[in-house]
């Protein structure tokens, strides 16, 4: 069955999470690691659409909620993905560019 995440609701999305959720306890109980990863990215892509990404700035700094060693600098949002570069903890931004969901982004750094 072919669904989109940009058509459900609020509350559809939060069932959503929740079945991945278990889905991924149960993977992980059965130890399916790589299973785990894809219903984790699912989760996070899922609970993107929850946020609203106007409140993402390109050129802004943020942290990095799954990789505490890293910000995440946007280049341009793309839907609810957030386009741009990592920079770790000497100021040194990767040169490859990648697009995370927003929902990984945490706080804005002071510019």
């Amino acid at each position: 069955m072919n669904y989109r995440y940009s058509d459900f609701s609020i509350e559809q999305l939060r069932m959503e999470v929740g079945k991945l959720k278990e889905k991924a306890q149960k993977a992980e109980q059965l130890g399916n690691i790589s299973e785990v990863a894809v219903y984790e990215r699912k989760m996070q892509v899922a609970m993107a659409y929850m946020l609203n990404p106007e409140d993402y700035e390109p050129g802004a700094e943020y942290e990095l909620g799954t990789d505490p060693g890293h910000t995440f600098k946007i280049n341009y949002l793309e839907g609810v993905f957030a386009w741009g570069h990592r920079i770790n903890l000497l100021g040194e931004e990767y040169e490859k560019e990648e697009a995370l969901p927003i929902s990984l982004l945490g706080k804005k750094l002071n510019d």
